[in-house]
């Protein structure tokens, strides 16, 4: 058990007779009309005129939610997997009896409009399209604008995974054509993973209201918030908000309008050209692992490890010099040979792309391969510049 010293320095309690307040214990009820300012503010930074839903949970939540509400046995799905999450999207789908078309590509790329063009060539019934925008597990990042036009040309329904990307490059969903755009705090926005967004178009909503399978009476359900939430005015919450992280997500909107969007964007841009700039040059046999920039995500850059060497073994001495260090493996079987350097929100700095490739530099070094530590961060420098 805590000492009663340190209990109290941290977590302020109630003593015998009086009463200590804590500043994330008590606080007023989040009202209805302090909910909806919040949908407001998220709406503005996505730029849209359609409805935004705020979800009480991580992104997943509105994720699925959004396909179990639209897709159903009637359904003929292109599923775009250049990630894990495109490949959850379809298991998704097919479990809603949605006919997939899965259309998968190396994941040091990017997928192309001419690559879902010929989707549709080939398979004239797809009526919905699933992308992810930025894939932070795999460092690319999806020409979202162009496939939108796509998409639009063919009345297919649009549903993007925007989760890693909102405030690290552009995300537009009335521009594009998207129908369902869901967002997360997480990542760029430097916020809490408990709490998330969706914005929806009135063709999704048309889509909702004639799937019989939409969930309704459930966490799930967005035809729910629709109801009883949007159609009522907002005047009535469904049930008690997630207090602590609507009021960080409202904290997250106020520190992006305070810099400016389009600060916030630059800073990650940044990161991401200073991180493969000082990857190339340390040596060492580390390599970006999407091949070309303008395919690369903003938000985290992947990096490949020389034969022989584990990326999580070589993750792990980086973060023994600093477990603060934006460091991590890839997942599954990409822990092997793959290394993230997740430069996003509070991390999208100079100094944590400085330290993470002095970190990676040293490990390399441990394991007697040849590396420029001082020549990375040089180029760190002139990139960042």
């Amino acid at each position: 058990m805590w000492g009663a010293g340190y209990s109290r320095h941290l977590y302020p309690i109630r003593e015998k007779g009086t009463a200590v307040t804590h500043p994330l214990l008590d606080l007023a009820p989040l009202s209805a009309a302090r909910f909806a300012e919040i949908e407001d503010r998220v709406a503005r930074l996505l730029d849209t005129g359609q409805d935004v839903v705020i979800m009480q949970g991580e992104a997943l939540l509105p994720l699925e939610g959004a396909i179990r509400g639209t897709a159903g046995p009637g359904t003929t799905a292109l599923n775009v997997i250049t990630g894990p999450y495109g490949q959850t999207f379809g298991n998704w789908l097919r479990d809603c009896g949605a006919t997939v078309i899965d259309l998968a590509v190396p994941f040091h790329t990017a997928v192309t409009a001419e690559q879902i063009a010929a989707a549709f060539a080939e398979h004239p019934s797809i009526d919905f399209v699933s992308l992810v925008h930025a894939e932070a597990a795999t460092g690319n990042t999806n020409p979202v604008a162009e496939i939108g036009e796509v998409v639009r040309r063919h009345g297919a329904l649009f549903y993007l995974d925007a989760v890693a990307s909102v405030g690290a490059e552009p995300v537009l969903p009335d521009a594009w054509g998207v129908d369902l755009c869901v967002i997360g705090a997480q990542k760029a926005m430097g916020g809490p993973a408990g709490v998330s967004a969706v914005s929806v178009s009135e063709r999704a909503w048309a889509r909702m209201a004639a799937n019989p399978a939409a969930p309704r009476r459930s966490y799930l359900s967005l035809l729910d918030w629709k109801d009883r939430w949007i159609d009522g005015g907002r005047k009535t919450l469904l049930h008690a908000p997630a207090q602590l992280e609507m009021l960080a997500l409202e904290a997250c909107v106020e520190r992006i309008e305070a810099d400016g969007l389009d600060a916030v964007m630059a800073r990650h841009r940044a990161a991401a050209a200073a991180t493969r700039a000082g990857a190339r040059a340390l040596g060492g046999g580390l390599e970006p692992y999407v091949h070309a920039d303008r395919e690369a995500a903003p938000v985290a850059t992947t990096l490949r490890t020389p034969a022989g060497v584990l990326a999580s073994e070589l993750v792990s001495r980086s973060l023994a010099s600093d477990p603060a260090l934006p460091l991590a493996a890839g997942g599954g079987a990409l822990a092997s040979e793959m290394i993230r350097v997740n430069h996003y929100g509070v991390d999208a700095t100079r100094d944590a792309v400085r330290a993470s490739l002095a970190a990676l530099g040293a490990a390399l070094g441990e394991k007697g391969l040849p590396v420029d530590v001082a020549g990375a961060l040089r180029a760190v420098e002139d990139a960042w510049r």
